[in-house]
């Protein structure tokens, strides 16, 4: 990843898994990385439950500058904005269906438009158990379009001793397929 490509753009929606994405900017600020941050009124509210309001007010400032989901006219929702690449984190299938069909309802929507538009990379970890045919359709035509699909499941080998390792580990390895390294990730060691 070129070091003027800007910063990465996280977006949080209102699938489970709050704590991925505060492991995810947790992992950004330690490596002084830039994030900024969209957050979905629902991703507010589940980030809420899930992490109770001091989670919520940690991941918002763990991000550089956070925009409101329905601003349309902020920075994200131009191709010329330069990021290194977007992540969505939890994806929610209404979000995976709006990027697969090309939809831009919200700032989320336009800013992973962009993204694809761009050619930069796009990640939805979606969120969703099990699968319906019409969710299996959205991931493979947003596959096409360019996104990857990197479904927010854990692992188990590097032996998890909390919810919050868990959610490191599967942070640390989404922060590494962008490119990054992250020391002390636990490794396969077969």
């Amino acid at each position: 990843m070129a070091a003027d490509a800007g910063p990465i753009l996280l977006a949080v929606t209102g699938a489970s898994g709050s704590l991925y994405a505060r492991a995810f900017l947790q992992i950004m600020d330690r490596l002084q990385v830039e994030a900024e941050l969209i957050i979905s009124a629902a991703g507010e509210k589940v980030a809420a439950l899930e992490l109770g309001p001091q989670g919520l007010d940690e991941i918002k400032a763990l991000a550089r500058r956070t925009y409101r989901h329905d601003n349309i006219a902020a920075r994200p929702a131009s191709g010329s904005a330069r990021y290194a690449a977007m992540v969505i984190l939890p994806c929610t299938m209404g979000t995976l269906a709006a990027i697969a069909n090309g939809l831009s309802t919200n700032l989320i929507h336009r800013a992973a438009d962009c993204s694809l538009k761009e050619g930069r990379q796009l990640i939805l970890a979606v969120r969703e158990t099990p699968f319906n045919l019409t969710h299996v359709k959205n991931m493979l035509a947003a596959q096409e379009a360019g996104a990857v699909i990197y479904p927010a499941m854990p692992s188990f080998y590097h032996r998890p001793a909390s919810l919050e390792d868990m959610a490191y580990f599967f942070a640390g390895r989404l922060a590494e397929s962008l490119g990054f390294s992250v020391p002390d990730l636990k490794r396969w060691q077969g």
